[in-house]
């Protein structure tokens, strides 16, 4: 598992929403560093930046095949990532359930009082031997 620093420097690298699609990106395969700059309006130099950082948090793999630069997803950082994250699912789950109890009670909140007053009124409405008279 990554110590906290590495982890620090991981969630700081996916910060960055550009990162985020570039990692999306490569995880449909392979890709050249032109072919990650094309959905973006930024110049080479300022793709290379991100990929730098991104390489730094060990989020990506780059290699030179002769002349062209390509990018690789490494997964091992992402995993480290999700495993220090599933540490807190428990927490989460546990407050999701809580929330949806709540929320249940409360939907079923005013369909209790509508019972609840109709009741009352069926008492009010005994005269205490059984039968109801007119008002």
């Amino acid at each position: 598992m990554q110590t906290s620093d590495t982890l620090s420097t991981t969630f700081a690298a996916l910060a960055d929403p550009t990162r985020r699609a570039i990692l999306a990106r490569l995880a449909e395969g392979e890709a050249s560093v032109g072919e990650l700059a094309a959905p973006f309006e930024m110049s080479l130099p300022a793709v290379s930046k991100h990929l730098k950082v991104l390489e730094r948090a060990a989020l990506i793999r780059r290699t030179k095949v002769a002349q062209w630069r390509r990018c690789a997803l490494r997964a091992e950082g992402l995993r480290d990532a999700a495993r220090w994250l599933g540490h807190y699912e428990r927490f989460w789950s546990e407050s999701l359930d809580r929330l949806a109890a709540y929320l249940d009670e409360q939907r079923d909140e005013p369909a209790r009082a509508s019972r609840s007053v109709g009741s009352d009124q069926t008492a009010e409405d005994n005269d205490g031997d059984g039968s109801t008279e007119a008002r």
